[in-house]
């Protein structure tokens, strides 16, 4: 009998991803590059020749890893970047032709399911309730749920603004006051209309949280001094609102060139780290957790564990 081989493919704003998996649910393969699929799309809205290439090659060699592992089964989601692009479609049906690839634009809610599918292995029996947070590329995703084996989502919101399209929109490659008080206001409403929408005061002492994205795992290296970005050694830390702060603190004060010789950000990174650290900040400030912990795990585990589990949406290989 043959055996099957899932996949994952998370395609979103600033970085795509692959997981592929044994129908156990063992990692196989795993790939995380940096499309820069948004760079340039604000304010136009529309994905630039450039990037529409990257993201492009991207897939074809995801395509390519896929049929060399015998996967049999696979979803593939693209998230904010391909739902706010004028040429998202478009983007979305060259996969098709070129990469055999049938991506599927999903919304914010779905993004928000899957995330916290994926995230909750980290924080298993930390608290009844759990707040996820996910920092893309174009957008943030904000959840409050029932930290369970089964989760019931309470509420959740889609904030349309992530490292990618913030930068650009503010002006924030380099640390600006100006430019970054305007995206804290931004961020402060939507935050202070979750937390009003959903009771968050009545789950006082109820509720842990954790935060997915490469922002917190590389946050959370630098606190801890690795010594250099650890995506897996910082996946399930625990740290605390203050360390975050402190380590905020020091890349507000750093220039793009700066952060680019940082172990922790790195030249590709540096161009909007530090619209991602504001947006970060912001929101656990504004969610009044006092720590956080850090998670590797997100969307493409929770497909993968939904494909092993009850093999979800698929769709067969070729």
């Amino acid at each position: 009998m043959t055996k099957n081989v899932f996949a994952a493919i998370d395609l979103g704003t600033n970085s795509c991803r692959l997981l592929i998996a044994d129908e156990e649910g063992r990692e196989l393969c795993k790939e995380i590059v940096t499309t820069r699929l948004g760079e340039g799309m604000y304010p136009e809205m529309k994905f630039t020749a450039e990037a529409f290439a990257r993201g492009l090659d991207c897939l074809k060699n995801f395509a390519e890893l896929m049929k060399k592992y015998g996967v049999t089964k696979y979803r593939a989601i693209a998230t904010a970047g391909c739902r706010m692009a004028s040429n998202g479609a478009e983007f979305v049906k060259k996969v098709l032709d070129e990469a055999e690839i049938k991506l599927e634009v999903i919304d914010g809610y779905e993004e928000a399911r899957l995330n916290l599918k994926g995230a909750l292995v980290n924080v298993k029996g930390k608290a009844p309730y759990v707040l996820v947070y996910d920092l893309g590329g174009g957008s943030t995703e904000i959840t409050l749920a029932t930290n369970s084996d089964n989760p019931e989502i309470l509420h959740t919101i889609s904030i349309p603004w992530g490292a990618r399209n913030a930068t650009e929109a503010f002006g924030l490659e380099n640390y600006n006051p100006e430019s970054a008080a305007k995206l804290r206001d931004e961020i402060k409403k939507q935050v202070s209309g979750f937390c009003l929408d959903c009771r968050l005061g009545d789950y006082d002492g109820k509720v842990c949280c954790v935060a997915t994205s490469s922002t917190p795992l590389r946050l959370t290296s630098w606190v801890r001094q690795y010594g250099e970005y650890d995506r897996e050694r910082a996946d399930g830390e625990e740290v605390t609102v203050s360390e975050l702060d402190r380590v905020i603190g020091e890349v507000n004060a750093m220039s793009r060139e700066k952060l680019a010789q940082m172990p922790y950000v790195g030249e590709k990174r540096s161009f909007i780290f530090q619209a991602a650290s504001i947006i970060f900040k912001t929101i656990y400030d504004g969610l009044g957790v006092q720590k956080l912990t850090a998670s590797l795990k997100s969307a493409k585990d929770g497909i993968i564990d939904e494909l092993v589990e009850k093999n979800g949406k698929t769709h067969k290989i070729g």
